[in-house]
């Protein structure tokens, strides 16, 4: 949707109630071409990517086989050729968005990269390439991605630890985005006794919680009860208000308190899989239902023009809190397990990114051959 430099948007409508909408995309065209600044104009704070965005973006075309057929004749392998162009695009992301992030003082104006799928359950492996993508972007309003899975808790907290910035991914589960919010008050608090070189400020973090996968699976496990019908539908926002509970409850609380009054951010809520998968229902399902204070919401190119177009712009997140407590119970009383439900979803996620990864580097290895 067209919109004239300086015009006020559902985006800044969006921002002055709390809420950030980032891209979930990225590729040389969107920002070589001016796109990515005229989105940033529009009001966009922020981009994210991860294995099957940057496949998508590096085999579609020929954008990237200059950058390919000098890497091929370096002699690089497939995962080091991805890392390079993956680099160089989240440099010029991070460059473009640059003055955002200047001109709020680090709220926003963040792009993020993903540290390998395949250390999802390898603690010291994370750290230590979350530390060295961190170094070879050399950006400050970058994120590193590190998945939430168990083995992931300790390496938030290191990672953050060493002053760098986060993106929890993959988090289904409430219990899990509970852990999360402890990992990222250690993580803050063992910088803060270590002297580190910048004030807490200058950490940034964001929970990433899954919500659309939700109502997918729980659908599905529905379909075979006899009361399913009347719950369709309910689980993935209800369980996104129970996870905005508890952030308010952490970030309001006396363990945040000390580290707050140092300048520390909260941890914000980053909704994430917000496009409706199931076409019976609104398109900004996942959109207009979690907008509320210090959240972002990432969003593919398609979603976001809806939300550009006729999104219902109200602070629907803290109401209906009640409600969506009593739709928890009720889908528990119909037998199903929520935190069952995240824990399949994260070992799904989990093996997605990881296939997603591989075909990347099968798909940069055959493109390498054929442009070199």
């Amino acid at each position: 949707m067209a919109t004239t430099v300086g015009a006020q948007t559902a985006l800044h409508r969006l921002q002055a109630l709390g809420q950030s909408v980032w891209l979930d995309s990225i590729s040389r065209d969107l920002i070589h071409s001016g796109a990515l600044q005229r989105l940033v104009d529009q009001g966009l704070l922020g981009m994210t990517s991860n294995p099957t965005i940057f496949e998508k973006a590096i085999t579609a075309g020929a954008d990237y086989d200059d950058l390919l057929r000098q890497e091929a004749h370096a002699g690089k392998s497939p995962s080091e050729i991805f890392e390079a162009l993956a680099v160089r695009d989240i440099q010029e992301a991070a460059d473009v968005l640059r003055p955002l992030y200047d001109r709020l003082d680090g709220e926003d104006g963040y792009v993020s990269l993903e540290v390998s799928p395949h250390l999802a359950g390898d603690t010291e492996g994370t750290i230590a390439e979350a530390e060295r993508l961190w170094k070879a972007v050399d950006r400050p309003n970058v994120m590193i991605k590190i998945p939430g899975t168990e083995a992931g808790l300790p390496a938030i907290a290191a990672t953050l630890a060493k002053g760098i910035n986060v993106n929890v991914t993959l988090l289904f589960d409430v219990d899990r985005y509970a852990a999360v919010t402890g990992a990222y008050l250690e993580g803050l608090e063992r910088y803060a006794r270590s002297g580190g070189a910048h004030p807490l400020r200058r950490i940034a973090s964001v929970a990433s919680f899954f919500v659309s996968r939700v109502d997918t699976l729980v659908d599905g496990l529905l379909e075979e009860k006899s009361e399913g019908k009347s719950l369709m539908g309910l689980a993935a926002v209800a369980n996104a208000k129970r996870a905005y509970g508890i952030f308010n409850r952490v970030f309001g609380g006396e363990r945040f308190a000390p580290l707050k009054a140092d300048g520390a951010r909260v941890q914000r809520v980053l909704w994430a899989s917000t496009s409706t998968k199931n076409p019976a229902y609104p398109d900004l399902k996942y959109v207009d239902s979690l907008i509320g204070p210090h959240t972002v919401n990432t969003v593919p190119q398609p979603t976001l023009e809806a939300i550009l177009d006729h999104v219902v712009i109200t602070e629907a997140l803290s109401e209906g809190m009640g409600e969506a407590e009593a739709q928890l119970e009720a889908l528990k009383r119909a037998g199903i397990d929520m935190h069952a439900v995240g824990v399949k979803l994260e070992a799904d996620g989990v093996a997605l990114f990881a296939k997603s990864y591989d075909d990347l580097l099968a798909a940069i290895e055959k493109k390498a051959s054929a442009v070199a």
